[in-house]
């Protein structure tokens, strides 16, 4: 076989789409696709979501991308690429997640400021039993930070981790997490959207690799119940026109060393918190996991070295200093959870809002914060629609549909439970 390309984008539901192409789209090009993919939800419903055109015809949206982003993919003589959105007017799609994170890029860029991201994945390996139900993937012995085959027993991630090093993904880190069968995931800080487009496709790649191991790896944020959740963890940082960590006032990090750029980039996520949490927690199955008490980003407060709050001040200094925001999940398409977080710290920045005092209590028995994410889908999808400033920062456009779908879901799910609400998601994200 000629090697050919798979050309993708992340779609409104974090589901990676695409074609594939033949060998003579591998450079500069384009490909076409029906707009109304972005009113498509998972259990395949048609819906006459905003921008989506279904009752306009269904017209036809384009895939572009660039020859430098074209790279070397995981399956036999395929490379992949990941592209932006345009109308059939030839203007770039509202809708177009990746469109946002730019603009979010661009925004920060009038402050002569580039954001840096690094992204923590965490993840379930699933089997079927001999009904075909899904269960747990058999680790005994899994600890947190377990390694070796009593906590991988097929291997899997070894799998993974040298096809990522083959493609040139910079990986920092896989261990086990604290929850038997789930696994952490981390690549190291990279310009934003180089970043963003290394874990959506690395995404990917895991879960096809662990796929041929005869696993689903989910990325849901509570597949098991009786287990803890999986976050996406945002960590940012900017660099400056000299090529320095704006975040850092000196070698030491922390609350009590935070200069105006971290203080109003603090002060952002906490103001937008509620409304952050219907883009960045998307699915009825987010507020399973979003409880007091989780580890989770539910209450609306920030802090240190401190694992029990939202906004996390790394204590590292210098070239390490960032910011870590912990609500979100990976059933969130990971371009708009980044341009969201951004967004709203840039909010912070530019509005001058009021930084509140630190958490002092633990998170577990006892904390300052009293307010928290909305208590399921519906709530949080009503405080992002309250939220016009974030809703406008981000893209209206977007927003607009992102908020019709997450109300068709909740009212799609709002009777499912156990096993029916996982398998509702668990085969997508």
């Amino acid at each position: 076989m000629n090697t050919r390309l798979r050309a993708m984008f992340c779609d409104h539901l974090s589901i990676l789409r695409g074609k594939y192409l033949p060998n003579s789209k591998i450079g500069t090009d384009s490909s076409r696709f029906c707009r109304s993919t972005f009113g498509v939800h998972y259990d395949k419903d048609l819906l006459d979501a905003p921008g989506a055109m279904m009752m306009q015809g269904l017209p036809d949206m384009e895939l572009r991308w660039e020859e430098a982003d074209i790279r070397e993919g995981w399956e036999r003589s395929t490379k992949v690429v990941l592209g932006d959105l345009y109308d059939d007017a030839g203007a770039p799609l509202g809708l177009c997640p990746r469109g946002a994170l730019k603009r979010a890029i661009t925004a920060w860029g009038a402050h002569g400021l580039r954001p840096k991201v690094g992204i923590e994945l965490e993840a379930f390996a699933l089997q079927a039993d001999d009904t075909g139900r899904l269960r747990p993937y058999d680790t005994p012995g899994a600890v947190v930070y377990g390694t070796g085959m009593m906590s991988d027993p097929l291997r899997f991630n070894d799998a993974i981790w040298e096809r990522a090093e083959q493609l040139g993904f910079s990986l920092d880190m896989i261990t086990s997490e604290y929850d038997s069968p789930q696994f952490e995931y981390t690549l190291t800080f990279d310009d934003a959207l180089k970043a963003v487009d290394d874990i959506v496709l690395f995404r990917q790649m895991a879960r096809e690799i662990a796929l041929e191991h005869g696993l689903i790896l989910s990325f849901m944020p509570k597949p098991i119940a009786e287990a803890g959740g999986s976050g996406m963890h945002i960590n940012f940082s900017f660099v400056d026109d000299n090529g320095n960590n704006a975040l850092s006032s000196g070698p030491v990090g922390g609350p009590d060393n935070m200069n105006d750029l971290a203080k109003g980039c603090v002060a952002g996520l906490y103001r937008h918190h509620k409304g952050l949490a219907g883009l960045i927690a998307p699915t009825a199955n987010s507020y399973q996991r979003l409880q007091p008490g989780s580890l989770s980003g539910f209450w609306q407060n920030w802090g240190g070295d401190h694992r029990n709050v939202t906004t996390r001040v790394s204590g590292e200094g210098g070239k390490k200093a960032r910011l870590e925001h912990r609500t979100a999940d990976a059933s969130a398409n990971p371009y708009t959870a980044v341009a969201a977080v951004l967004q709203a710290a840039r909010l912070g920045l530019e509005n001058g809002y009021e930084l509140p005092a630190a958490e002092t209590g633990d998170g577990f028995e006892k904390q300052d914060a009293k307010n928290s994410t909305g208590i399921d889908l519906k709530s949080a999808i009503a405080d992002l629609r309250a939220d016009t400033d974030l809703c406008d920062a981000v893209g209206a456009e977007l927003t607009d549909n992102h908020i019709f779908m997450k109300e068709k879901e909740h009212r799609k799910t709002r009777d499912l439970e156990g096993e029916a609400l996982r398998d509702f998601y668990v085969y997508f994200v």
